[in-house]
């Protein structure tokens, strides 16, 4: 199973996001534009997992996650990755509390049920746009975009999803987990 953790973000400021962008969405050449049902903001990605490996990991996420309180967070900016100049994929921004720890609890949680951690790059909070197969110039995008500031938002749930890829990516949730209320964690 190919799994990873993530924060789906509540449907009022996707709603913002997605009419942030509304405009550029199909005007990009090499620009793909997953599904909106498909936005959510990664904390770990585990790749293939076995499927014994499951019980363990939902027992160590729910762990993990317990661990730290709701986050206050917003959507501001745009950006892309690797760069804006280079980029292979757009990303709306991430703000507020701090995610770092909340995903290097979750990451940690996944290592010691066996599901190894396959993204090693430094965690970035980010909600993913778009991807591009070859490197793309982004730059005019990004500048157009660069007043957005989205609503503040509460993130109070981690879950635990399952990754069907091919012509139609599709995500299904296993598990959630509740965050401990603010100030709590």
């Amino acid at each position: 199973m190919r799994l990873f953790a993530a924060v789906v973000p509540p449907e009022e400021v996707l709603d913002e996001v997605s009419g942030a962008i509304a405009p550029y969405v199909g005007q990009v050449p090499g620009l793909r534009w997953p599904d909106r049902i498909t936005w959510h903001i990664t904390l770990g990605f585990f790749g293939e997992v076995p499927e014994r490996v499951l019980p363990e990991l939902e027992v160590r996420l729910a762990r993990a996650v317990r661990r730290h309180s709701a986050l206050d967070l917003a959507f501001d900016g745009f950006g892309a990755f690797s760069s804006v100049r280079r980029a292979r994929v757009f990303w709306a921004g991430v703000t507020g509390d701090s995610m770092i720890r909340l995903a290097d609890s979750v990451k940690a949680g996944a290592r010691r049920a066996g599901a190894a951690e396959t993204d090693e790059k430094r965690f970035h909070p980010h909600l993913t746009l778009a991807r591009a197969k070859t490197e793309t110039d982004l730059r005019p995008l990004v500048e157009s975009l660069s007043g957005f500031s989205g609503s503040p938002w509460r993130a109070e749930h981690v879950r635990l999803v399952r990754s069907y890829t091919g012509a139609q990516v599709r995500y299904e949730s296993l598990a959630e987990w509740a965050l401990a209320p603010a100030g709590q964690g």
